[in-house]
């Protein structure tokens, strides 16, 4: 039997002599393929002593004032022996009386990673700082971005309309020349109003520095095992910025400029606030504990402006139409914990000779403090500003981390010496794994071998495949683009798991000029429905390649009668390159026919790189699920990792699943063969 002690913020609790304590490890569970595990327990009690009255600030009494929350889980950590053990949160379930008197508190531990999802909430994307990235959105502008080298610019523009589908005919007088049909053949002299028109285009970012943008705004470090510059299955990946159907729009159809150049920037809070960069503020704190707030604008401007305040990429409060300075404080929103942002909105330039936050907060038996941000002199500039927060699609960051996990089939977990996020495939981690022989500690009175596989066949795809080619590929063939669905080439008992993406995966096209019947260089996408008109659909990821040498030239159109001639241009693929001979690297789930080559040889899927030699294990009809009960040794329990193996006699084994009972000390294991 181990001695079990937990701490709660650092506080040690008291616990029921008799009390069960069960703890649950799993990274990958065959049961549930498409999850991400971690350590977890079942609900145990705590007594209600003096000391835990006191850590939960007796619950119980909800008239108590700045009681406990138990809304949110609290930091805690778990010893064995008095030596390190887990790491995680606590969450108080409640409290059960007897007579009316607190005589038992319910909570539940969870391990590290889990938490990931309770630090990022319910926020999204639009919450990210990406303010670097941000671009004009003129004709000038787009038709840069569009020949900008993906591997060395992070913001590009592809080859993707949102509502023109484009083609390529060289044929001559005139034939397409009308209504701004969408003919890419450039000819020279006036009156040829054709081309991709600019404002049918829209940016992309790479995906990393979303994740790089997440890790900085949650104060989190991810390790570079996958996350790198060189894994170029990751790396080359960009997400359009598509967030409403159609048109690029700024949220309130006015040119906006976000205020930034904030100083007295501090790196540690004054008054439960601090500015993190130089266009947020971030609010901490206890709402209810601020005096006073307010955000001043000095002007002596009689032009017409408006001020939009944002929290987490959401608009909390507008001024309207407005002259000269003005100022909006409490009377005008409710300060919450968030990141704060500032727009000013207007069709011309504004001087303003100073900005400024002004807050004073009251914290708990403490000196008010006073915490003040102004900008000096600021100018407002009158352009259409590419705000990516606001242009980004509207997801949680959960789900688009989550998403990128089942991409590349990731787990994680926390380093329990840096605090950082592991985050490696599947394969590298059980890679990394080293072996303890468990075999004297297990009681072999019991023990059993079951059937590994629940199910008869798994699915793999992109959640949004209905945009117009890649649902004609649907209609046309009877198979969803992209989707990959394993069997393991039997007819086999049991149910079917999906694992789906939450993107959206396009069908691109090769241009061929109609004239003649040859290839063009020009591979376009068209995210419209099958009835061709604009769509919304799901965040899209892809993979740009810039296209600059022999290539095909294109007709630019800069407004609906100026076209010019570009050579050089960015064009959208599924594959990281055009030519296998380069790489295979793609994100389809099964091995299509590749839309440029029109060959089926770019066979790096998703599924075959990062899924296949785990699920081809356990379809295995060897594989079996052992469940063995073993009494560990501290000098394992304080130190496996579920990347080792164990050995039980002849064989070796992966941990599916082990909990352990720290009353009894026995834990019951469940492992899969070593195939």
């Amino acid at each position: 039997m181990q001695n079990i002690q937990l701490y709660i913020e650092g506080e040690r609790v008291d616990m029921f002599k008799d009390e069960t304590v069960s703890i649950t490890d799993t990274i990958q569970n065959v049961k549930d393929i498409g999850k991400i595990f971690t350590a977890f327990s079942r609900t145990f009690s705590l007594p209600a002593s003096k000391t835990n009255n006191k850590i939960f600030k007796h619950y119980y009494n909800f008239d108590i004032v700045d009681g406990f929350d138990a809304r949110i889980k609290k930091d805690s950590y778990i010893e064995l022996n008095s030596l390190p053990f887990k790491d995680g949160k606590i969450k108080l379930e409640g409290v059960d009386l007897k007579d009316n008197k607190p005589h038992t508190y319910r909570i539940t531990f969870f391990g590290s990673t889990v938490t990931l999802k309770d630090l990022l909430g319910d926020d999204k994307l639009q919450s990210l700082d990406l303010t670097t990235y941000d671009k004009e959105y003129s004709n000038t502008a787009v038709r840069s971005a569009l020949t900008f080298d993906p591997t060395t610019n992070d913001v590009i523009v592809p080859l993707i309309t949102h509502t023109k589908r484009l083609f390529y005919d060289s044929t001559s007088g005139h034939a397409h020349d009308d209504l701004l049909s969408g003919n890419l053949y450039y000819e020279t002299g006036s009156g040829h109003n054709h081309g991709v028109l600019w404002s049918d285009l829209k940016y992309a970012i790479r995906v990393s520095k979303i994740v790089e943008a997440i890790a900085t705004k949650y104060g989190l470090t991810f390790s570079d095992d996958f996350f790198n510059s060189s894994n170029e299955h990751y790396y080359n990946l960009f997400l359009w910025l598509h967030r409403k159907k159609g048109n690029v729009e700024n949220l309130t159809g006015v040119n906006q400029s976000i205020v930034d150049g904030w100083l007295g920037t501090i790196s540690q809070p004054v008054a439960a606030t601090e500015m993190v960069s130089s266009t947020t503020m971030r609010v901490s704190g206890d709402p209810t504990r601020y005096l006073s707030y307010s955000l001043t604008f000095t002007s002596t401007t009689t032009d017409t402006y408006k001020v939009s305040l944002q929290k987490d990429g959401v608009e909390v409060y507008n001024t309207g139409s407005i002259t000269q300075g003005v100022l909006i404080d409490e009377s005008d929103f409710d300060i919450q914990r968030g990141d704060y942002t500032v727009f000013i909105e207007s069709s011309t330039d504004i001087t303003f000779s100073e900005i400024e936050w002004d807050i004073t907060y009251r914290p708990y038996g403490g000196a008010d403090e006073n915490a003040v941000y102004p900008t000096g002199t600021y100018n407002h500039v009158s352009l259409f500003e590419f705000i990516i927060s606001q242009q980004i699609p509207e997801m949680k960051t959960i789900d688009f981390l989550t998403g990128i996990f089942k991409t590349f089939n990731l787990t994680a977990y926390i380093d329990k010496n840096s605090g950082d996020i592991i985050v490696k495939t599947l394969d590298d981690f059980y890679s990394d794994g080293g072996s303890y022989d468990i075999t004297k500690y297990v009681d072999n009175s019991k023990s059993s071998v079951n059937i590994s596989l629940p199910y008869r066949e798994i699915n793999f795809e992109h959640e949004d495949t209905k945009t117009f080619l890649a649902a004609n590929h649907s209609q046309k063939f009877g198979k969803t683009w992209g989707k990959e669905s394993y069997v393991g080439g039997e007819k086999l008992d049991g149910g079917i798991y999906n694992i789906k993406t939450p993107f959206s995966q396009l069908k691109y096209e090769r241009l061929v000029n109609e004239n003649n019947n040859l290839n063009t260089t020009v591979q376009v996408g068209y995210y419209v429905d099958d009835n061709q008109e604009s769509y919304f659909g799901k965040p899209l990821i892809f993979y740009p390649i810039r296209q600059s040498t022999n290539t095909t030239t294109i007709s630019f159109l800069t407004d609906e009668t100026t076209h010019v001639q570009q050579t050089i241009y960015n064009i959208p693929s599924n594959s990281v390159y055009l030519s296998r001979m380069s790489g295979t690297q793609n994100i389809n789930f099964y091995a299509e026919v590749n839309e440029y080559t029109g060959l089926n040889d770019f066979t790096d899927t998703l599924f075959e790189v990062f899924y296949k030699n785990y699920i081809t294990s356990v379809f295995n009809p060897k594989n079996r699920i052992t469940k063995v009960s073993a009494y560990l040794p501290m000098k394992i329990l304080l130190n496996y990792s579920l990347a080792d193996r164990f050995i039980i006699g002849d064989h070796q084994y992966k941990i599916n699943s082990i909990t352990t009972n720290f009353k009894n000390g026995k834990s019951e294991i469940e492992l899969l063969n070593d195939l």
